[in-house]
């Protein structure tokens, strides 16, 4: 599940699949692209797998699209492939895979790889990260999402002033403004996303899928359509096997063995 510009380690039920392109900032090419969306694939399927951590290798988690590729009439996908076949099925998979996700954000992320990083279902960063909706900086408009996600998660004039003006946005900032979930020290960073992660994958996963679900749908739910979602979804949830072994541990006052199922 490994390759020279993604690299994945599955261990203690969590897959840790981080960005390794280093020397260019873990930008994106068309082969890193593609590796993404199989490793993420791979995640899916894999029963092993009941957490996953996507993190970036070096000073930066992702700076985007390589430059170099758009620029080179050789390597030059094109924006409509790049957006139609990269980023918009990476953050399709991101959301829709039923385990929960970690963005461990290692470094600076702009563009693409901003909105890469709010894509995934808790955000911690450390206090040295920047977030840069970098678009408008060299004429284009923010994609993967980013208008979908960002102003949702800190409101519209605030979203739109990032996505027109490219402000560089601290890890403690963001935290403020609710883009992302934690932002801890640089010395902290990695026990807390592994803390994070040993907790998550030794959840319910059966739950936080059916709960990631909810989430995604009461993007565009009315009211009544999100109460009968929950309803159907607390039905499905109650007659797993996690629910039973919630209550049995609860009743006899032990620590539950869940099985993500």
């Amino acid at each position: 599940m490994s390759n020279n510009s993604i690299l994945v380690k599955i261990e203690n039920k969590i897959a840790h699949i981080t960005l390794n392109r280093p020397e260019v900032f873990n930008s994106f090419n068309r082969k890193m692209a593609l590796s993404l969306q199989s490793i993420l694939d791979d995640c899916e399927t894999n029963a092993d797998v009941r957490a996953i951590v996507l993190t970036g290798n070096g000073k930066a988690f992702c700076a985007g699209q390589d430059l170099k590729e758009v620029t080179n009439p050789e390597l030059n996908p094109g924006f409509k492939k790049i957006l139609e076949e990269h980023y918009n099925p990476i953050i399709t998979r991101l959301r829709s895979i039923k385990k929960p996700i970690i963005g461990a954000i290692n470094g600076v992320a702009a563009g693409a790889g901003a909105n890469i990083a709010l894509a995934c279902d808790i955000v911690v960063a450390h206090e040295k990260v920047s977030f840069i909706q970098a678009f408008s900086l060299i004429g284009l408009v923010p994609d993967s999402a980013g208008t979908f996600f960002l102003p949702r998660l800190i409101g519209f004039q605030k979203a739109q002033a990032l996505a027109m003006l490219g402000d560089k946005i601290s890890a403690e900032e963001a935290e403020k403004m609710g883009m992302i979930y934690k932002s801890v020290s640089v010395e902290e960073f990695e026990e807390t996303i592994s803390k994070l992660a040993i907790k998550l994958a030794n959840m319910p996963t059966k739950a936080l899928g059916l709960i990631k679900e909810l989430f995604n749908k009461s993007m565009t739910n009315t009211l009544e359509d999100q109460l009968a979602l929950e309803s159907k979804l607390q039905i499905e949830a109650a007659t797993s096997n996690d629910y039973a072994e919630g209550v049995a541990a609860f009743i006899e006052k032990r620590k539950p063995n869940f099985k993500g199922n």
